[in-house]
């Protein structure tokens, strides 16, 4: 980079105690910055599972990540080390704003917001939802709380979370609800009602029991030979060994010719995949104590995503998902718990196959005119903006 030219634009650090490429929302706020002008350094680690994701490239835009430590008193020290690389670089590089988003990365910034007087946004992806278990997280939720007060803004994906947010946290600043929508550019074109004698099914993201259920592979097996599934993403803490659970079940119903299990992979491609299929699988359980997962509208990048992509959309049959996805027109509702619900829908697709892509089309439009992440991030940024100019 030119030395002289970035001397004079703003600087933005991102932080995350993780991999950043696995969260599409600041792939999109960072590339929205950088097109503007601002220099985007993240730091970051290596996570379980995501390790071959990565951002596309950009000229403004820097990635430098720690590699991966699993738990245990190593991952301790790793977290220090990990706080004090954020220091040095910071006080070497001196952005003017922090953008914070994971709770473990509440304490450094914090401490850069006192030392270096850096303007910091904090955008929570997830919320935590057990217990704390350890001194560090406690110390976390503690110097999360003091970073809301601190911060000039606080970022969430959904409304119910944020009333919850507030009520924990109490925070001083503006609170915006940002949905995780995909960015203008991922929209793809308009899709025509084609004469392939098949039905692909796709699902991306995390993969595990809540939200890829083995009731999808049951009602595969259900469905005529015409119906596959393809599936892109990776394990979780705590749900190792799914796959293969997966996999093992597809060889037990006699349909593991129709399923693919292609692993994690960058965002681009993904979408390549996702514009060759044709319903997107976007399922929450019907029961849940795990916050996030009550108050996923909005938040779950993976319908946002199908719709970009111009695919129908297969939801589960609570009120809020029927009310945002079903009742607009973009797709359909069943019990993810019941195999014969959800191969009911899946059916109703094949034998309907302009309806199927008129629901895709109508959610790509929105997504065109609402539903994108410049629409999205726009008051965010503009603040961001004005708060430079003061």
């Amino acid at each position: 980079m030119n030395n002289k030219e970035t001397s004079i634009m703003p600087r933005i650090l991102y932080i995350q105690y993780t991999n950043p490429a696995g969260y599409p929302p600041l792939e999109h706020s960072s590339r929205i910055l950088a097109n503007d002008g601002w220099d985007v350094l993240f730091l970051g680690t290596g996570s379980l599972g995501s390790n071959s994701l990565c951002f596309p490239p950009h000229n403004r835009i820097t990635v430098k990540q720690l590699p991966f430590c699993p738990g245990g008193w190593r991952q301790k020290l790793h977290y220090l080390w990990f706080c004090f690389w954020i220091l040095d670089w910071a006080i070497r590089w001196k952005p003017q704003w922090v953008y914070a988003s994971d709770l473990l990365s509440c304490p450094i910034t914090l401490l850069l917001s006192v030392v270096l007087r850096s303007k910091v946004v904090y955008h929570e992806h997830d919320s935590l939802t057990t217990a704390p278990e350890n001194a560090l997280i406690k110390l976390c939720l503690k110097t999360r709380r003091w970073l809301a007060h601190q911060a000039k803004m606080c970022i969430l994906p959904n409304q119910q979370r944020i009333e919850q947010f507030i009520k924990d946290n109490e925070p001083v600043g503006n609170v915006f609800c940002v949905w995780n929508c995909p960015a203008q550019a991922e929209v793809s074109s308009a899709r025509l009602t084609d004469d392939c004698n098949h039905l692909w099914i796709h699902y991306h993201g995390n993969i595990g029991p809540s939200l890829l259920p083995i009731t999808v592979l049951s009602a595969l097996a259900m469905l005529p030979k015409v119906v596959k599934l393809r599936v892109i993403g990776y394990e979780t803490i705590g749900n190792q060994g799914y796959v293969q659970q997966l996999l093992q079940t597809s060889v037990d119903l006699r349909i593991s010719e129709r399923v693919e299990f292609l692993g994690a992979m960058p965002r681009k491609k993904l979408l390549e995949y996702c514009r060759i299929s044709d319903v997107g699988i976007a399922f929450m359980p019907k029961v849940s104590t795990n916050l996030n997962l009550q108050n996923c509208t909005g938040a779950s990048n993976k319908a946002f995503d199908y719709l970009a992509c111009g695919l129908a959309l297969l939801v589960s049959d609570l009120p809020d998902w029927m009310q945002m996805y079903v009742e607009p027109g973009y797709g359909l509702s069943c019990n993810p718990d019941n195999p014969e619900s959800i191969a009911t829908a899946i059916n109703w697709f094949l034998q309907n196959p302009n309806q199927m892509r008129q629901m895709g089309e109508n959610g790509r439009s929105q997504i065109l005119a609402r539903w994108n992440y410049e629409q999205q991030f726009m008051g965010v940024y503009q603040m961001m903006s004005l708060s430079q100019t003061k």
